[in-house]
């Protein structure tokens, strides 16, 4: 069994990453876009500046939270919570998408003359 260097698996996991994208990428822009309206909707309620309430999307959505920008009316709390979750979402959606690109390579590699590339487990079973 013949084993991939480091540049021919970042090559791989790199191609993998942009056609998983490539996938998802009307749920990511329809996540990112939410996340982003509910931000600025804040923004109005909470009558911040556009580049605070973008900011605040973003800090929330990525669940930091660095707690400069709060807000204090009811609405503003519940979308503050709806852009928590999409930011998790968010996250989740690229996490699985890299895990995805990562185990790619786990295959026969039919570009490297058929070399297989496996898992421990799958080494172990042979």
């Amino acid at each position: 069994m013949r084993t991939l260097d480091s540049r021919k698996l970042r090559r791989n996991f790199v191609a993998g990453l942009v056609t998983g994208l490539r996938v998802v990428w009307p749920i990511l822009s329809g996540l990112l876009g939410l996340i982003i309206t509910a931000g600025l909707v804040v923004g109005f309620i909470e009558d911040w500046l556009v580049q605070d309430s973008i900011y605040f999307a973003f800090v929330s959505g990525l669940t930091i939270g660095y707690g400069d920008l709060a807000p204090n009316s009811l609405l503003g709390r519940v979308l503050a919570i709806t852009i928590g979750v999409c930011g998790v979402l968010v996250t989740a959606l690229v996490a699985a998408i890299a895990v995805k690109a990562l185990t790619a390579p786990n295959v026969t590699a039919a570009s490297d003359g058929g070399a297989q590339i496996g898992t421990h487990r799958e080494r172990a079973r042979s």
